[in-house]
């Protein structure tokens, strides 16, 4: 079949130009961190940290490079109406959960060049590409969300942003409780450590899931109405976060009475806090969202 372009008028649109910013940001991102040199000395839980983290920085703005990449040119050859997935849905989805990861990604890179290396030209701008690779995705984000006349999912509602915050607050768990428990063993007893890192494990495969009935359109399919097994996910959600929060808060208390709050260390507890508390108030206010829509239909 021969293939079909934009218009011209179509690449002075708002959607064609965020995305190309953002493919020339993510690039430009990921050339400049990658040529950074390592610091001269540092200690080996320094070097644990800007290792581990920066790998984590380097994945996400790889990913989702690659992602938008793919998105930018099958909307240019207008390729994406063969592909059997919902393309709204699909498009909104990574660029809001871009700029979440993105956000991240940049806030953990600042802090690796502030706290364990010195700072130089060269990582400033490093920086600074991270900080404007985000703001191209929050632009693509408005634009597909906000902008009258574009065309949203249900990703692009309210109930589909608090899904891909509770995602995006999951996949940050992961890693922040790993490191957490690999650099203070001592903060969390064992079942704790269990309790976080499987929470947000299910917390994933239910976002995850929940993304690919959406994105393929399945919603129709399910044996049981599919509003009902979101609530239900946001149930379980909302429980598992809230024990994860109150064990996060316990560690803070715990590093308070071993006198160790100003430590390096403690940053990424308090992060865990933080992330925590975020993604209950996400699958809080979901939860509120599905129990109004499923009161609203039995009437």
């Amino acid at each position: 079949m021969p293939v079909i372009v934009l218009e011209a008028r179509d690449f002075t649109s708002p959607l064609f130009l965020v995305r190309m910013w953002e493919v020339f940001s993510g690039c430009i991102t990921i050339s400049l961190v990658a040529s950074l040199e390592p610091s001269e000395k540092e200690d080996s839980s320094e070097e644990h940290y800007r290792d581990a983290f920066k790998i984590l920085c380097m994945f996400t703005w790889c990913f989702f490079f690659s992602l938008t990449l793919l998105i930018h040119i099958l909307s240019v050859i207008q390729f994406h109406s063969l592909i059997p997935i919902s393309w709204k849905n699909l498009s909104t989805t990574v660029a809001v959960l871009g700029a979440l990861m993105n956000v991240s990604a940049s806030v953990l890179f600042c802090w690796i060049i502030m706290d364990h290396q010195r700072l130089s030209l060269h990582s400033v701008a490093a920086a600074v590409a991270s900080c404007l690779n985000v703001m191209a995705y929050a632009s693509e984000s408005y634009v597909l969300c906000f902008q009258a006349g574009v065309q949203r999912g249900y990703m692009g509602s309210v109930s589909g942003l608090l899904k891909l915050l509770q995602l995006w607050g999951s996949c940050q768990m992961i890693p922040l409780v790993v490191e957490v428990v690999c650099d203070l063993p001592n903060v969390a007893h064992i079942w704790q450590r269990w309790v976080c890192g499987v929470s947000s494990g299910i917390c994933i495969l239910m976002s995850l899931t929940t993304l690919v009935v959406l994105l393929g359109d399945f919603a129709a399919r399910c044996p049981l109405p599919f509003d009902k097994f979101l609530s239900g996910f946001s149930l379980v959600g909302v429980l598992l976060y809230m024990v994860t929060t109150v064990i996060s808060f316990t560690k803070i208390a715990h590093l308070k009475e071993l006198g160790q709050m100003k430590s390096t260390s403690s940053e990424l507890v308090i992060m865990e806090t933080m992330v925590s508390s975020i993604t209950l108030l996400a699958y809080t206010i979901d939860l509120a969202f599905s129990i109004k829509l499923l009161c609203d239909r039995s009437h």
